[in-house]
């Protein structure tokens, strides 16, 4: 049976789990929300769906509780950071609290982080940047098992590869546009397998290459061992910016890149994330910069409403509609999901219900 819990009865749950895989009461409560705070936010793809896999990357020693971020070179607008196989969401926030220092220094910042176990929602990253009034841009590659096919290509060769984009807008909500260059995330499909859901047409091919819409091709082995593979966005220009993120994301950074048959026993996710962070105080268009985004936005809601949508919405006012509806309504979590978190804690010695 589904559960549906408010967010701080979760957040207290799954930081229970986090503590008794190693990690401090704090990490284990920043870890828990930023988790909480993706389901609320309607990405069940980055919530507490994935406490099973960060405790089994714990225990394969993957994923290092309680490590931050290591500065390798600060030259003041440009940082190279470790993420030393640390929580993503930690060493993620880290990086970002220091990058944000430099922009607002220096007026912009080039930062690498490499070496992050799974960083979660990126978008994240992007709202703690325009919350200061920073336009943040980000680059991310994923160590993992292999789950994207190359355009033209009928097996899995890269990651999900996000790429995120914050905009401040003066007495507004941000624009903050997060996405996968896969046509939908690969946590996605792990939540409409653990549903009993088909997927949209398009989106996945099969072990043999072939179309398909049983998301559990990219979840578990099929009969002979192989996994089918998730396409690109956009075909050939999504395959494109994926290609963009590896690059970036992994190479630039020196977190690495993907080129080695698959391992599906290895559960630990490892990132590089390339950012950027631009002031545009300290750029001498912050006027201009603020009427004319404020008046770019207004034109495009002020336009008519198509069939079957209620308005003409901005990237992260999707967002920020769940945040409203779930945190009164709480947060659901289906049947097998559930089923796995408390297995998951089992096998740290928690007992959840």
């Amino acid at each position: 049976m589904q559960k549906i819990l408010q967010a701080p009865v979760l957040q207290a749950q799954v930081a229970t789990v986090l503590i008794a895989s190693g990690s401090s009461p704090e990490e284990a409560n920043a870890v828990a929300a930023n988790l909480v705070l993706a389901n609320l936010s309607g990405h069940d793809s980055h919530g507490v769906g994935m406490l099973p896999r960060y405790v089994d990357a714990v225990l394969e020693g993957g994923l290092k509780p309680n490590s931050n971020a290591k500065i390798v070179l600060d030259t003041g607008s440009l940082l190279t950071l470790d993420g030393q196989r640390g929580y993503g969401q930690i060493v993620g926030a880290q990086a970002m609290a220091l990058g944000m220092e430099r922009a607002k220094t220096h007026g912009s910042c080039i930062m690498t982080l490499a070496n992050a176990h799974h960083l979660g929602r990126i978008g994240h990253f992007a709202e703690m940047a325009v919350d200061r009034g920073l336009v943040s841009l980000h680059f991310v590659n994923v160590l993992s098992r292999p789950v994207v096919a190359p355009f033209g290509g009928a097996d899995g060769r890269y990651g999900t590869n996000p790429c995120c984009i914050g905009v401040p807008l003066a007495g507004r909500a941000p624009f903050v546009l997060d996405f996968a260059t896969s046509r939908v995330a690969q946590g996605k499909m792990r939540v409409a397998h653990n549903e009993g859901r088909r997927v949209e047409p398009g989106t996945l091919i099969d072990e043999q290459g072939r179309p398909t819409t049983d998301p559990g091709v990219v979840v578990v082995p099929q009969g002979n061992g192989l996994f089918g593979a998730l396409l690109a966005f956009g075909e050939h220009k999504g395959y494109g910016m994926a290609v963009a993120c590896e690059l970036l994301g992994g190479a630039l950074t020196g977190s690495g890149t993907w080129h080695k048959p698959t391992d599906p026993a290895v559960r630990a996710v490892v990132n590089g994330m390339l950012t950027i962070l631009i002031d545009p105080a300290k750029l001498g268009t912050q006027a201009a910069f603020e009427e004319e985004a404020l008046a770019f936005v207004d034109w495009l809601q002020a336009g008519p409403v198509a069939p079957g949508y209620d308005a003409v919405k901005i990237p992260g006012d999707p967002e920020r509609a769940y945040r409203v509806q779930r945190q009164s309504e709480g947060i659901t979590v289906d049947a097998q999901t559930w089923q796995e978190i408390v297995t998951a804690g089992a096998k740290v010695g928690v007992t959840l219900t």
